[in-house]
């Protein structure tokens, strides 16, 4: 019997040429319709590969000499050139396509469109791969049998490593065929995470779709419970931002926000793996930075008073307080002329500006051209025809300027927040009725320093400084800055984050359950105040993908005692087996320990031990003595370490496929109170993708026991 083109008998026949049974060849023919729509899908992979090839070749190739006009010209271009070649690159462990869409052929789009991380076309201009963040991809993430949006066959493809070897396919339109849930997305949620944050590009569910897509000008708020996806969903809208408006975030600039260093490390490669390279990445701590060097720390009173919003109106009560109303008249001698302001119409002057609330900075900078203008009008008046070049001469004259610096003095912001910190009448001066006096003492330092560089700023007096500085001079603004973790920002941190944003927009990413500092805000509406976006949409997210649902349905025993009135998290991951509390011996706790993180060892993926701070040390010998390598927070795992000792006050945004917590008890402990010590208890639960120990030698809290 002659066999067919791929080696395989015809449809119907077995290979001694007697027929096959009906249900037997019908079951032969799908086998073999699949192998061949795989083969077909592989060949189409290979083809983009080397389109994606061929273009990148043409950029490297291109000759910049005869194109520009000068050196920097030549190196902007050269710059904006290596950038594209970055972008092009084909990353080996990563799908260039991850589905696959058939529209309607009555429909406008009418076609097919494979989908992908970045846009690829053949030598004609002709699409070959099209960019997740076109409108021809959204039905992708959104169409549903209920609404298809005219796409015919939705195709979802299966990858292990960089190869194509599965596919799923879902009939939108067909009517008889049953709706099921995606084996292979489940699959791609459920991969072991070894190494940095991936992308979800490929599993983006529709809810976070829309938050994704939403425009540029509004700023958007997301409430999301652990494992909804929130960061990423923040990381995935600021590469669509940039997709769709490109020119405009290109000068003005886009920034991500993180609680700590670590969590940077650990989500720095999902941008530039979706082909955003030039998004800076920061910490409050960083964006404040530049004022002072931060090398002290504050008891936790001192740093919730130094972080509320009243210190705003503290510091501007004390840079006001540097203007002086002039008792003498300015007098400006040009030639054999004297023009002479009274000290009463220079104070008219000096109030106007004070009522107008500008900058400290910028009033001081447009009072002398104000004491010119008047200068002007008397040289008018007495026939003569002034023009702008003479009043820039006024402005600048002796006379001028040292009224200016005796009524409107420059001012430090550094040495402002220093004096304010250092002197207690000054202090009391400015806070009256704003602060009370256990307030100001609670600020006040013990030993006021020397100087500015002398001095052991805290985090939170970076932060005044920081607010001082814009009460001086405007702080750039950028055009999109997405702010992660939110909920435990101080309303100053808010402020010093808002004036990043002032003329773009935002995207805030947060958990009111997970707030574990002193000053966690309460809402999302007193936050979204102190950011200066009060009318941002706020949006919850409240289908879990991540946590399995025993182990976020322990965790949310705490909620009732945390964050009340907040919706629980609905997993959608049944993982039975995936919980396991255990009680163990006092004297063998550590051994326990370990022993817990060697069973998850000899299974694939990634392990986090967590425990409070002050139980690291003891923890890290046990693990030495047993001969376990382990790393610390942001730094990758390999396939020979995959432990991480993570401390509990570090373990936020983090996430592994397998946990052990030890001791509850002391987690709780750990913090300033026990509402702070609970929601840092429900951060390290939630910490799981596949499983979680709870080991304990002390009772577990009484909120977790029940």
């Amino acid at each position: 019997m002659p066999a067919s083109p791929s080696g395989v008998p015809p449809s119907g026949r077995k290979p001694d040429g007697s027929q096959r049974p009906p249900l037997q060849r019908r079951r032969h023919s799908h086998v073999h319709d699949r192998h061949r729509s795989l083969g077909r899908e592989r060949a189409h992979l290979a083809a983009s590969r080397a389109a994606l090839r061929a273009m990148r070749e043409d950029v490297e190739a291109l000759d910049i000499r005869d194109v520009t006009a000068n050196w920097v010209n030549a190196a902007v271009l050269q710059r904006q050139i290596e950038d594209r070649v970055k972008a092009l690159a084909d990353l080996a462990h990563t799908p260039l396509f991850f589905g696959r869409l058939d529209y309607l052929p009555t429909t406008q789009e009418g076609g097919r469109f494979y989908i992908g991380r970045r846009h690829v076309h053949d030598a004609h201009g002709d699409p070959m791969v099209v960019d997740w963040r076109a409108p021809v991809s959204q039905p992708f993430y959104r169409a549903s049998r209920r609404d298809p949006q005219d796409v015919r066959l939705r195709r979802r493809f299966g990858y292990t490593g960089g190869d194509l070897t599965a596919y799923e396919d879902e009939h939108l339109t067909d009517p008889a065929e049953a709706e099921t849930t995606s084996r292979l997305l489940q699959q791609e949620i459920e991969r072991p995470r070894v190494g940095p944050m991936r992308d979800i590009v490929a599993t983006i569910q529709p809810e976070q779709d829309e938050i994704v897509r939403s425009g540029l000008s509004g700023t958007v708020c997301v409430q999301g419970g652990p494992g909804t996806g929130k960061t990423a969903v923040g990381l995935h809208r600021v590469a669509y931002l940039l997709y769709a408006h490109r020119e405009r975030l290109a000068r003005t600039g886009t920034l991500v926000i993180g609680p700590n260093r670590s969590f940077l490390r650990y989500i720095e490669q999902v941008l530039p793996a979706l082909g955003e390279l030039e998004v800076r990445q920061a910490t409050v701590d960083d964006l404040v930075a530049a004022h002072v060097e931060v090398r002290g720390s504050d008891d936790a009173t001192a740093a919730v008073v130094k972080g509320d919003a009243r210190m705003a109106e503290v510091l501007r009560r004390a840079v006001r307080s540097h203007v002086t109303l002039p008792t003498e008249p300015v007098v400006v001698v040009r030639g054999s002329r004297r023009w002479r302001i009274p000290a009463y119409e220079v104070e008219e002057i000096v109030t106007e500006l004070l009522a107008r609330d500008m900058r400290y900075g910028a009033a001081r900078d447009a009072l002398p051209q104000r004491i010119a203008h008047a200068v002007l009008v008397r040289m008018e008046a007495a026939g003569e025809a002034p023009d702008d070049r003479v009043q820039d001469q006024v402005a600048r004259n002796a006379a001028v300027k040292a009224a200016v610096k005796a009524i409107w003095p420059p001012v430090d912001p550094a040495k402002l927040v220093l004096r304010l910190l250092s002197d207690a009448e000054f202090l009391a001066e400015h806070a009256d009725g704003v602060l009370d006096e256990d307030e100001q003492k609670a600020i006040l330092w013990t030993k006021p320093p020397r100087s500015v560089k002398s001095a052991k700023w805290s985090p939170a007096d970076a932060v005044l400084v920081d607010e001082a500085a814009d009460l001086v001079a405007r702080t750039h603004s950028l055009g999109h800055v997405v702010l992660d973790e939110a909920q435990d920002l101080s309303p100053m941190q808010y402020r010093a984050v808002g004036r990043r944003c002032s003329t773009g927009s935002a995207t805030v990413l947060g958990d009111l359950a997970q707030g574990t500092t002193p000053w966690a805000t309460r809402s999302w509406a007193e936050a979204l105040r102190h950011l200066g976006k009060p009318d941002a949409l706020v949006e919850e997210l409240t289908a879990g993908f991540r946590v399995p649902r025993d182990v976020i349905a322990y965790a949310s025993r705490l909620l009732p005692h945390i964050a009340p009135g907040l919706a629980e998290v609905r997993s959608v991951r049944e993982n039975p087996g995936s919980l396991e509390v255990r009680e163990v011996d006092q004297e063998r706790r550590d051994a326990e320990v370990v022993a817990a993180c060697a069973e998850f060892l000899d299974r694939e993926g990634s392990i986090g031990l967590i425990a409070a701070d002050p139980r690291l040390p003891a923890l890290e010998e046990a693990l030495r003595e047993a001969g376990v390598p382990h790393l610390s927070p942001g730094e990758e795992t390999t396939p020979d370490v995959r432990l991480t000792l993570v401390p509990a006050s570090l373990a936020k945004g983090l996430e592994y496929d397998y946990v052990v917590l030890d001791e509850p008890a002391a987690v709780v402990a750990a913090e300033p109170d026990d509402r702070t010590g609970l929601r840092r208890l429900y951060v390290a639960l939630t910490r799981a993708v596949s499983g979680l120990k709870v080991l304990h030698a002390t009772p577990l809290p009484e909120e977790l026991a029940q």
